[in-house]
């Protein structure tokens, strides 16, 4: 049950240093001052199903205080489970197909806006991220890093789930394609009008495009005159994004990407980079400053790097990583 106000929570903390490192890798995160802890269930994306719900709550009930908090990666973490009811409770909910973890020098589980049922959405978000978390939240969980590698998803330039302040960051485009030949240089040009962020204008009797045009797809099929009925989709992929002690925005890859493939080609990449060439202990914003931008976006764009996985995979680095939480 969840304390009464007032009540302290503190409590002899009988379970070793060791115990409480070794559980977290798990992830059971310790409550300072209790032999209790906060386990994480892992989510798709932050979807779960009505069974599973019903799990967690029971779960929540029978071994924690019955509280359960949403984290920023969008797990679910149970509170306040006494330590010697830490296997139990994974045993509990593993009924489901649930487990815990996400803690620890390695990717971290995958988060996406819903820009699959979002109006503004421009690529299916939860299946994208539902692939990534497969691929390389599971495929690549027992790869160190130099430290924890984030990864989000957002269906188009509003940015919901902050792409860019991730280690690396995906966002959905539709880039327009002007017909100028139906384009008839209205004087009030409804296209230009539907634009968000005032990126494109008449210009010499013809619509136009600013360096600004940030690809949201929102001004597509407004011609009357069927001018702008269709869009380039892709994907625009950002790099080196972090938030904390430390923040440090994205840069985004020079080119627009527009397979699936490609997305997860680059995703892989940039993992494998970081492995190999990040320093024990810094975030990939760092390891892409020490490089250079220019030098790892050729190795992303490049092959060489997936070429080299298993020599890559192979190697003992980062035993000991440097992620505290």
């Amino acid at each position: 049950m969840a304390k009464l106000a007032g009540e302290s929570t503190e409590e002899c903390v009988t379970v070793s240093p060791e115990d409480i490192k070794r559980v977290k890798a798990f992830g059971f995160l310790h409550c300072k001052g209790t032999d209790r802890f906060n386990g994480r269930i892992i989510t798709r994306n932050g979807k779960i199903t009505a069974a599973e719900s019903k799990c967690i709550s029971e779960a929540a009930q029978k071994f924690g205080n019955g509280e359960l908090a949403m984290t920023t990666r969008l797990t679910i973490e149970v509170q306040g489970i006494p330590y010697n009811q830490i296997e139990p409770f994974r045993a509990y909910v593993a009924q489901e197909g649930l487990y815990t973890g996400g803690t620890g020098s390695k990717v971290r589980p995958v988060v996406s806006c819903k820009g699959t049922t979002c109006q503004y959405g421009l690529i299916d978000t939860f299946a994208l991220s539902e692939e990534l978390h497969r691929r390389f939240f599971e495929g690549y969980s027992q790869v160190k890093l130099p430290h924890k590698f984030k990864i989000a998803v957002g269906g188009c330039p509003n940015n919901c789930v902050k792409p860019d302040l991730n280690d690396l960051g995906i966002i959905g485009q539709r880039a327009p394609q002007l017909d100028e030949d139906l384009c008839r240089g209205c004087t009030k040009c409804v296209t230009a009008a539907a634009c968000p962020i005032s990126a494109s204008a008449l210009s010499e009797g013809k619509l136009s495009f600013g360096d600004d045009c940030n690809s949201c797809g929102r001004c597509i099929g407004k011609c009357p005159f069927h001018a702008l009925e269709n869009g380039a989709a892709g994907y625009k992929i950002y790099i080196g994004g972090r938030w904390g002690k430390k923040t440090a925005e994205g840069h985004a890859l020079s080119r627009r990407f527009t397979s699936e493939q490609e997305v997860y080609d680059v995703v892989e990449k940039a993992i494998l980079l970081f492995r190999e060439q990040g320093e024990t202990g810094e975030r990939f914003a760092d390891t892409i400053a020490r490089i250079g931008f220019d030098e790892v976006e050729r190795q992303l764009l490049g092959n060489e790097l997936l070429e080299r996985k298993a020599e890559i995979l192979g190697a003992e680095l980062h035993l000991v990583g440097d992620a505290t939480c």
